[in-house]
């Protein structure tokens, strides 16, 4: 089986670091949070910028998305979107504020739909914030935080990620869960069992298990450079794949009680994942972000697109990206298609566009 991408537009963006399908009101929405924008008389570099930025709200327009609002969303690096009975929620992570020096200790705003437009709901004050995952467990409901960043040679005040619970009326601290600079959240069931996967940069990446009232510690993923997750059930195995920025990726079956390495993908830099059906087939998207080091990082990579085949994951299409940080699945009726969001040109300037692709699948 062969896999093709076909662009179809690009989206203007600066620093984007997610992009994040919103259905409210009979609106096709993008929410995507950018990092920072270029300033003229400063050198190149991924850590540099000016972080008072807005998130971007497209929306579909016949085969295009078209801007439609901002929010303010200082640099921004993920959003979430959800609903919780007939209310939507857009929780946004704010990794810092300001031009350098930057203040890490920020608020990351959660908003909700009111009368044809987000509107702030809840503020929380955050440290270095990576990710919002939303989960339901039964009746309850839960945000997930990922956050922190303990950069070499450090040792200022860090924070452990949150799981934070819904109220009724608010979201409530309900557990911390330790890390030093968390990237990611994923949350799934096997057996009727609930698990979040924990990503993280410096600490281990966990598994944890849900025992009726906490998260508890399960299994070991990745020993470092954690940075996103991916979970699917096929031949009557329940399979894992595991990303990290340091390490080639790995993919994980379930053996009845832990996870086992199958295979292990070529490469390194993986950033996100996403799962979806082409045609007939199981499809696992794979979005790289950079090589090298900080002070001189290549971002101009290429990602993978991947069909399972004879139990296992092999590359069907490639194709190009640049700081690539994530990847949304959305349709058009029939067609599926791709959002990647890349944050760093080749230059290493933040302003770099988000691409809409036509994937499409040849059986040969």
């Amino acid at each position: 089986m062969k896999l093709s991408l076909t662009e179809l537009q690009r989206i203007p963006t600066s620093g984007a670091r997610a992009v994040e399908p919103v259905a409210v009101d009979g609106m096709e929405l993008l929410a995507i949070p950018q990092l920072a924008y270029d300033v003229a008389d400063q050198e190149p570099g991924m850590n540099g910028g000016d972080s008072d930025t807005d998130m971007l709200l497209l929306r579909r327009v016949g085969g295009r998305f078209a801007p439609w609002s901002t929010l303010s969303a200082p640099g921004g690096e993920d959003a979430e979107f959800f609903v919780i009975e007939d209310r939507a929620f857009l929780a946004v992570a704010s990794l810092r504020s300001g031009s350098g020096p930057y203040e890490f200790t920020t608020e990351s705003q959660i908003y909700t739909w009111r009368e044809g437009r987000f509107v702030p709901f809840q503020s929380i004050t955050t440290f270095a914030a990576k990710q919002w995952k939303h989960w339901r467990i039964g009746d309850r409901h839960f945000l997930g935080l990922a956050q922190g960043v303990r950069p070499p040679g450090t040792a200022g005040p860090n924070r452990d990620s949150v799981v934070f619970e819904w109220d009724g009326s608010s979201f409530v601290e309900h557990q911390r869960i330790p890390s030093q600079w968390a990237y990611n959240w994923h949350p799934f069931t096997i057996d009727e069992t609930f698990y979040v996967a924990h990503a993280d940069h410096l600490d281990a990446s966990l598994l944890y298990r849900w025992d009726g009232e906490r998260l508890v510690p399960h299994q070991g993923l990745a020993a470092r450079g954690g940075r996103a997750f991916a979970s699917f059930d096929l031949d009557g195995g329940a399979y894992l794949l595991v990303a990290s920025l340091l390490e080639p990726p790995q993919l994980m079956r379930w053996n009845g009680d832990r996870f086992d390495v199958v295979q292990t993908l070529d490469g390194l830099g993986a950033r996100e994942l996403a799962v979806l059906t082409c045609g007939d087939r199981l499809v696992v998207v794979r979005v790289n972000f950079v090589l090298g080091t900080p002070a001189d990082p290549n971002p101009a990579l290429d990602s993978q697109v991947y069909v399972w085949n004879s139990g296992a994951l092999e590359v069907a299409a490639r194709f190009p990206t640049s700081g690539g940080t994530d990847v949304a699945v959305v349709h058009a009726g029939d067609d599926v298609q791709l959002v990647v969001s890349n944050s760093l040109s080749p230059q290493v300037r933040f302003a770099t566009d988000t691409v809409l692709y036509s994937l499409s699948s040849a059986v040969t």
